[in-house]
């Protein structure tokens, strides 16, 4: 039986509608609220053939405690993390140039998730997160990328390094984010095939993981901070393989 995920919040449920592949299990929504957002969804997921169960809001607030769910949380069949063992077949079907983005520890949801919104705006194939050192496919982090991660692959892996290489082997140029790196992102041809490797909040990338990169590069900043939010400095660095792509 496929693994059940909880999508809830107005955005984050519209868009898993808008995907053809997406399977709703069940749903519910809170019986007092009926604007017109609300009662739009409710119309789309009737219209699929998806059961809206009515409960008051505090039965909501039982099932996701300290979330803001604004009144509609669903039940969805699949949408966990795929596991390294899947990699390869993956690889071999990818179109170049390949633009993937591996997060190395990011344990924050919502930063998790505006990374996972920011990839899939960027046209990322996927996106590799390691089993060990990241907060995973969490309900909060599913709100906040508001659809991405139902519709981007994404690997949760054993061994960080190993993918790299795995990456290395097809192709794919590894680059890392680093404040000391010489290079800046304006530096670097994105327009082949390439992975962004971005590292955890305030510690960044782990040593291995840095070691395994083919080279290093840096935002350059310009005012008194010395780095940026993980989410956006993942923005930045695949806007720029945007530009150059185009």
């Amino acid at each position: 039986m496929a693994e059940a995920s909880r999508v809830y919040g107005l955005h984050a449920v519209r868009a898993v509608l808008r995907q053809e592949d997406a399977q709703v299990l069940r749903a519910w929504a809170q019986d007092s609220r009926h604007d017109p957002k609300l009662e739009s969804l409710i119309g789309e997921l009737q219209a699929q053939g998806v059961q809206v169960q009515r409960v008051p809001r505090r039965e909501l607030d039982r099932m996701l405690p300290d979330a803001r769910h604004q009144g509609i949380l669903l039940e969805l069949a699949s949408g966990a993390a795929v596991t390294e063992q899947d990699l390869d077949s993956f690889l071999a079907t990818l179109k170049a140039p390949a633009l993937i983005l591996v997060l190395d520890g990011v344990t924050d949801p919502h930063n998790l998730g505006a990374c996972l919104r920011s990839a899939d705006a960027a046209g990322v194939q996927a996106v590799i997160l390691p089993k060990d050192r990241s907060v995973g496919l969490t309900p909060v982090v599913r709100k906040v990328a508001c659809g991405a991660a139902e519709s981007l692959p994404v690997f949760s892996v054993t061994n960080l390094a190993r993918t790299l290489r795995t990456l290395q082997d097809a192709g794919i140029w590894i680059y890392g984010a680093a404040g000391e790196a010489e290079q800046t992102l304006y530096d670097i041809d994105f327009t082949g095939s390439v992975a962004l490797v971005l590292g955890a909040e305030g510690s960044g990338m782990r040593r291995l993981t840095r070691e395994h990169c083919d080279g290093l590069v840096k935002i350059p900043m310009a005012g008194t901070v010395e780095s940026l939010n993980v989410s956006v400095a993942t923005a930045v660095l695949l806007y720029e393989v945007v530009r150059q792509r185009r």
